[in-house]
């Protein structure tokens, strides 16, 4: 058969172990749930905390997924279909809170809010008040945790929601016109409809990294099933409990995604002809064209500018040599492990593209599927999948060691920068995979036929030929590898080398020491590195305006449409 002989290639071969790897903290987790005693470790938790867990996370993502779409939709459309002075500038500035991780957004609205914070100073001292006589929302709650999520993660649907609006606006006003609609039962009728199935792929992108969020939840000591993974790990020491837990919230993945997929059912969201024609926006004067730079500015303010200003005020009152050279080390670290792993998320990544373009076969398309999963697991999850089995291995090595030469080996990859960088790639291959894959498939086959005609072989011509093709495209991967690295805290905190730290887990540790002023030098390197991709998107964001035919890829979400008059019909 076919796919057997694709067996036969060394890249196919390779591609089959990348993904066996990335699925090891997956099914390591999942077999949890065949393990022995399982059903008193269950019967403990529903006594205790299980019901908690449940209702916060299920809270979180409902809150989360309608604030996300709100907030993304309305000003992808906003900034599409309406002109008005400064939407050019908008366009970009909308996407800056992706560049603030939401557990840093944590740590300076818990310094302006709270009841020492400036904020509740101003208002005590200007109007003479003491603690009594106001009320002030608490922030470090759990509706104070959605607000977070909400404000970091709208952009993932803007950006998809804004794609599919300029895909598919200059058609779509075209058929409104024809129908006698006004720009509002226009957009509500033909436009959120056929943007439905991006909108659902970014809302679901927003769940998954709300499940994923370890820092904000616990900062905010709202008890979800990541805290909770945590503290069985590694406060309470009990690894079937955090398995157990990994596992349930696994589950929930599963179900966010399969919702993702269901809503869209049957119907087709097809699209035919070249273009989708120009874009015909309306421009709004006066006090409704105020309104539309006011509805820009709130979400831009409170995600990015708020808690930049406020960090680096925190980070102003920081001095010392001695703290120098402390985040001094800390962005060494963040910097090694970030390059590392962007490097070989790179080179594996292309690999796997290269093999699914030369044997596109069964074996290669479930290779590259199995790898992409890794992104859609949280980081608590991935870091239980890793350490269950290293440590069995571990135990293995040593005790056959200790049985055959009398040597102990102790623990060889447990805890290591090696576990950790593993832990890394199985998470964010998928953005390198995607990334490379979308350019690697923009180079006709042709340049294959006229590169074998030459006499160079696979290798020859990736390097010669596809290689300065596709370089844009490989510094993509790896910069948006590079800052989700740069950003990652749940895998980091449990599977870190003892006393090696970087800057996401000192600035969690600092934040919970309430020691914010310390951690808010470490936040914002972690921000600035953040602002990299930001702006990298937003080129590609205007380059895409000129050529809707280009998708944004999402790794695990099939978010992806054609070009031209969109049509929506019953599959």
């Amino acid at each position: 058969m076919p796919s057997f002989r694709a067996l036969k290639s060394p890249l196919v071969v390779f591609a089959l172990m990348l993904a066996l790897l990335a699925a090891v903290p997956v099914l390591s987790v999942a077999s949890s749930v065949l393990a022995r005693g399982t059903g008193e470790v269950w019967a403990h938790l529903l006594d205790t905390v299980l019901a908690e867990y449940v209702v916060n996370t299920v809270f979180l993502l409902v809150a989360v997924s309608i604030g996300v779409t709100a907030l993304g939709v309305g000003a992808a459309w906003v900034v599409t279909m309406l002109e008005f002075p400064g939407r050019r500038t908008f366009e970009w500035m909308l996407v800056l809170p992706l560049a603030m991780p939401a557990y840093v957004m944590a740590y300076a609205y818990t310094d302006l809010l709270q009841f020492t914070g400036p904020v509740q100073t101003l208002l005590r001292e200007s109007f003479g008040w003491t603690r009594r006589d106001y009320w002030f929302p608490e922030v470090r709650s759990l509706g104070g945790a959605a607000t977070m999520f909400i404000f970091v993660l709208y952009p993932y649907v803007y950006l998809l929601a804004r794609t599919a609006f300029i895909e598919r606006s200059g058609n779509v006003v075209e058929v409104s016109r024809s129908l006698g609609y006004g720009p509002w039962a226009s957009f509500f009728r033909l436009s959120l409809p056929l943007a439905r199935p991006v909108i659902a792929g970014g809302v679901a992108l927003t769940a998954m990294e709300t499940l994923a969020d370890y820092g904000t939840v616990s900062y905010f000591s709202v008890p979800t099933f990541t805290t909770g993974i945590y503290r069985a790990w590694l406060s309470l020491g009990d690894r079937l409990a955090a398995e157990q837990l990994a596992c349930a919230l696994l589950a929930f993945v599963l179900i966010v995604l399969g919702v993702e997929r269901t809503s869209r059912g049957r119907a087709s969201y097809a699209t035919v002809g070249a273009r989708g024609g120009s874009i015909v926006a309306l421009r709004l004067r006066g006090p409704f064209a105020v309104l539309a730079v006011v509805a820009c500015l709130i979400p831009i303010a409170i995600g990015f500018f708020v808690p930049g200003v406020t960090l680096v005020h925190l980070a102003l009152e920081v001095r010392g040599e001695q703290a120098f050279a402390r985040y001094l080390q800390l962005t060494l670290n963040s910097f090694t492990l970030a390059g590392i792993t962007a490097a070989a998320a790179v080179s594996i990544a292309t690999v796997l593209a290269y093999a699914l373009r030369l044997h596109r076969s069964a074996f290669t398309i479930t290779a590259t599927r199995a790898v992409g999963l890794g992104y859609a697991v949280p980081g608590a999850v991935i870091a239980v999948g890793i350490l269950v089995p290293l440590a069995t291995f571990d135990n293995w090595i040593d005790a056959v060691m200790r049985e055959r030469f009398n040597v102990t080996t102790g623990l060889i990859l447990t805890g290591t920068v090696l576990a950790l960088i593993y832990a890394y790639l199985v998470r964010f291959l998928a953005i390198a995979q995607e990334t490379l894959d979308a350019g690697l498939g923009k180079i006709t086959r042709s340049m294959d036929d006229a590169a074998r005609s030459l006499g160079l072989g696979p290798g020859a011509t990736l390097w010669h030929v596809h290689r300065p093709l596709m370089w844009t495209s490989v510094l993509t991967a790896a910069l948006l590898v590079f800052v989700d690295v740069m950003k990652e805290l749940p895998a980091t905190l449990v599977i870190r080398p003892f006393n090696f730290d970087t800057l996401a887990t000192q600035a969690y540790t600092y934040a919970a020491d309430e020691r914010l002023g310390e951690a808010a030098v470490a936040s914002l390197v972690i921000v600035a590195v953040g602002v990299l991709p930001v702006v990298l998107l937003t080129r590609t964001l205007r380059t895409r305006r000129g050529n809707p035919g280009d998708a944004l890829i999402v790794p695990g979400i099939d978010a992806t449409r054609r070009p031209g008059l969109s049509r929506a019909a019953d599959g």
